[in-house]
């Protein structure tokens, strides 16, 4: 059985959050915007995509999604509590109801 391409998994993601009236927000340092712009090369993306945060530095995370330089200093930039206060953040300085964070 061939496994389902990433392509598949993000029209799903917009299909399901359109249907409930969703919007989304990501909040990208590593990959640096790839997420959302798969999200957005997708047809019919506008009903659900909100926006997407860049925030390559820390400086970024701190300035634009409100992620605390304690977190940072203490969890370092690659961990899942910086991953949680970005979406956090994204989910604060956006419109939308769910957001991603990669970190």
């Amino acid at each position: 059985m061939a496994g389902i391409g990433a392509a598949e998994v993000l029209d799903e993601i917009l299909a399901k959050a359109g249907a409930k009236g969703l919007r989304i927000a990501t909040a990208e340092s590593c990959t640096g915007g790839m997420v959302a712009a798969a999200l957005t090369d997708l047809a019919g993306s506008s009903a659900v995509f909100d926006r997407g945060f860049v925030t390559y530095s820390n400086a970024a995370k701190t300035a634009m999604l409100g992620v605390d330089p304690a977190v940072l200093a203490t969890h370092g930039a690659v961990s899942e509590p910086v991953a949680e206060a970005m979406a956090a953040g994204a989910l604060l300085w956006s419109e939308a109801d769910m957001a991603v964070a990669i970190t």
